[in-house]
């Protein structure tokens, strides 16, 4: 076996870490000279007129320039718009649509847990329906006899006027007949407000029914979407209406 000098060792170990500096230098170089993210002050204004800063690029202007300033407050450069108008519009309706959802899902959930809550059975749901139906149906027949006594009122003074064919009545008559005349119309339009609200009432007692038998049967409150109340049929069926009285 051949026996190394030790001076021979010792040269060969400095040639060979020269050789892993110089090797090392170019990268250590090249390194130094590569590119850094710029560091400095994003400024903008936004569509509403809010002036805005920060260290970063302003996601509110990424439809527009923003300025780019060095940390003394001079300007460094322009940072130019990432998103056109009509990008960060259609980016900003989905993100309005998305928190939308978010909160009709939130607040189906809630109003399911008040509706079970307060209706914790069918016979309990029943009864409040019996209890508004039946205080609007008593407004309706109260309406409805007012129109009838409004009716009885009016017959002797038209009886009256039959006297003064062809001639003008007394201002007196006619004052009492106008009278009549509006608390009818006034009365009539009352009463057909009531039957509308009194069908509405009942379609809404339906939809919750119809939305309670799916709750009390283990559906999740908030699954099934916003209560849905059907609208009022866009025309009355021959021979569905009560003839006013006359």
């Amino acid at each position: 076996m051949q026996h190394l000098d030790p001076s021979n060792v010792i040269l060969a170990l400095r040639s060979t870490g020269m050789c892993l500096v110089l090797l090392a230098l170019p990268w250590a170089v090249l390194a130094q000279d590569a590119p850094r993210p710029a560091a400095g002050i994003y400024t903008c204004t936004d569509s509403k007129g809010n002036k805005l800063r920060s260290d970063r690029p302003i996601r509110e202007c990424a439809d527009r320039e923003q300025d780019l300033l060095n940390p003394d407050g001079s300007r460094k450069g322009v940072y130019p718009p990432s998103q056109t108008y009509e990008e960060r519009a259609e980016r900003e309706a989905r993100e309005r649509k998305l928190l939308e959802d978010r909160a009709a899902v939130v607040d189906a959930g809630r109003r399911d847990r008040n509706l079970v809550k307060r209706y914790p059975n069918e016979a309990a749901h029943q009864r409040a329906r019996e209890v508004a139906l039946d205080t609007m149906q008593h407004a309706i027949r109260a309406s409805e006899q007012r129109l009838r006594a409004l009716a009885a009122e009016r017959k002797p003074l038209l009886n009256e006027a039959e006297f003064y064919q062809g001639r003008p009545p007394p201002p007196k008559l006619k004052n009492l007949l106008d009278a009549n005349d509006a608390a009818t119309e006034a009365q009539r339009q009352s009463a057909a407000t009531q039957e509308a609200e009194l069908a509405r009432v009942t379609r809404q007692f339906d939809a919750e029914l119809e939305r309670l038998r799916k709750l009390w049967a283990g559906a999740v409150p908030g699954s099934l979407g916003p209560l849905v109340v059907p609208p009022a049929p866009s025309a009355a069926a021959p021979g569905s209406r009560k003839p006013a009285p006359g």
